[in-house]
């Protein structure tokens, strides 16, 4: 059997870390279930430590950031939408908790590098 890198682990983390998210979210709207929520915060946290270079990092940063403003501002209006709107809300919020933890990481890691030099 093949020894799976780091990166082969950071990928299929950040894979199924989005799928789990979603599925969540358009599965259980109401809430997620206290493992799939463990879960997804500890496949955030590989792909935080695993995934995302420092070349990546203003990107990523940047990125999780507008995920973040849109998801807690869009998430309320989008929860007002008749039929799908629980769900709309529901996936944002699935994903992050599944994003919140990598952001930590990489942003640790930047002040990391950062306090190093």
């Amino acid at each position: 059997m093949k020894k799976l890198s780091n990166n082969s682990l950071g990928s299929l983390s950040f894979i199924f870390g989005s799928l789990i998210a979603v599925i969540t979210g358009l599965v259980s709207p109401a809430a997620a279930s206290s493992t799939l929520t463990s879960l997804l915060i500890l496949l955030g946290i590989i792909v935080g430590f695993l995934n995302i270079t420092m070349k990546e990092t203003n990107a990523f940063l940047l990125a999780t950031v507008a995920l973040v403003i849109v998801s807690a501002l869009g998430g309320a209006v989008l929860g007002q939408v008749s039929f799908i709107g629980q769900y709309l809300e529901s996936v944002l919020m699935s994903i992050l908790t599944f994003v919140v933890p990598a952001t930590v990481i990489v942003a640790l890691k930047t002040i990391y590098s950062l306090a190093e030099k």
